[in-house]
């Protein structure tokens, strides 16, 4: 007995973390192809281009120097994306609930139109920094109870949160836009030199601080970093909380979390709120860091793009980054190449959705091919 079990400790034992660590059968596939696929959609993009009969040697060179040509319009492309990704999070944390907000359009023109009210009535006067954060908190708050009566609604009455925050994005829009026209609410005096439906410009102290504030020519501002805190916070409650798994829970069997004493009513409002307070807060860093003042239109589909970003990253908020600096850069390309080469921006929006197309189908395929392994 003792001499076979001092042969067994005398053989070496193969550890399964020894040697290189090599990385899981088809990650490699899960990262490549979507790649490929977004670069065969841009190729497809640029065969368009030259359907249009413009050069598409100049269309490029507008494209980039729109992007990336210089440091001015990087930091507006980021700006861009800072309020894709607010969608986007907020996308994927209701979507851990097996929640859909497409309302995300919506929220982010109630919480603009909030942080613009605010910015523009008493804001100004506040002290310690408090300027601009009221109209941030403000437009988070408008944008969460937007998206909370979606979830209130889904949580008591059993209606479809796709159904709720999309109509009540028809009605949020056509809110911003009384508001720009009523001079009684936000449209500012009426002039002979100015008679567009906008508010004032709000006050200098409301604006977003730029985060280089000793470089003119960089216009990035500190939503950059509230966007890489909100990035850390979504992370951490969806992969490291009693939350997030609570939240997971709920989206895999509704039933069996409810007889688990699970409340699954308040995390279904929870989430549609967070969700929404998140695409509030969009709007909100969209009006103080970059358009200064409301106008009908000022969402300019950024809820619509958020929510594409949100579905591309598959609930990783990694994921949200990096699609929202995608379509943020492609959304600068778009407006340089309109204006210098006198190409659609409607060129880019078909990029934009051969991109999805693409990625969906390429990781619908990759997905189908694990499974049969």
């Amino acid at each position: 007995m003792n001499r076979q079990s001092s042969t067994l400790t005398m053989q070496p034992v193969q550890s399964p973390a020894s040697g290189p660590r090599r990385l899981a059968p088809g990650t490699l596939l899960k990262i490549a192809v979507p790649v490929v696929a977004t670069a065969a959609a841009l190729l497809i993009g640029l065969l368009i281009i030259a359907t249009t009969g413009s050069s598409v040697r100049d269309a490029m060179e507008a494209f980039w120097d729109g992007m990336a040509g210089s440091g001015f319009n990087v930091g507006a492309s980021i700006n861009r994306a800072i309020s894709l990704g607010f969608v986007g999070l907020g996308f994927i944390f209701a979507n851990r609930a097996n929640l859909t907000n497409v309302g995300g359009e919506g929220q982010l023109a109630i919480g603009g139109m909030i942080a613009t009210a605010v910015a523009l009535h008493g804001a100004a006067s506040l002290p310690f920094g408090l300027a601009f954060v009221l109209p941030l908190v403000a437009g988070a708050v408008a944008g969460a109870l937007w998206g909370g009566v979606a979830g209130w609604l889904k949580a008591w009455r059993g209606t479809n949160e796709v159904i709720t925050t999309l109509l009540l994005t028809f009605i949020a829009l056509p809110v911003v836009y009384w508001s720009v026209e009523s001079v009684r609410l936000l449209r500012k005096p009426m002039t002979e030199v100015s008679s567009l439906p906008e508010s004032a410009e709000i006050a200098a102290q409301t604006q977003l601080p730029m985060l280089f504030p000793d470089d003119p020519t960089s216009p990035m501002h500190i939503g950059l970093l509230l966007f890489v805190a909100a990035v850390a916070v979504i992370w951490v409650l969806l992969g490291r909380s009693a939350l997030g798994l609570k939240l997971r829970a709920v989206g895999l069997n509704d039933s069996a979390s409810r007889r688990a004493g699970i409340q699954t009513g308040r995390l279904v409002i929870v989430a549609m709120a967070v969700a929404g307070g998140l695409g509030g807060l969009a709007g909100a860093v969209l009006i103080q860091g970059q358009n200064h003042y409301l106008t009908n239109d000022f969402s300019s589909g950024y809820g619509f793009d958020g929510l594409v970003v949100g579905l591309l990253s598959r609930g990783s908020p990694l994921g949200v980054v990096v699609g929202a600096l995608l379509f943020g850069f492609l959304r600068s390309g778009s407006i340089a190449m309109e204006i210098s080469a006198q190409v659609p921006a409607a060129v880019v929006l078909i990029c934009q959705g051969l991109i999805v197309i693409a990625v969906a189908g390429s990781t619908w395929l990759v997905d189908k091919k694990a499974g049969r392994k």
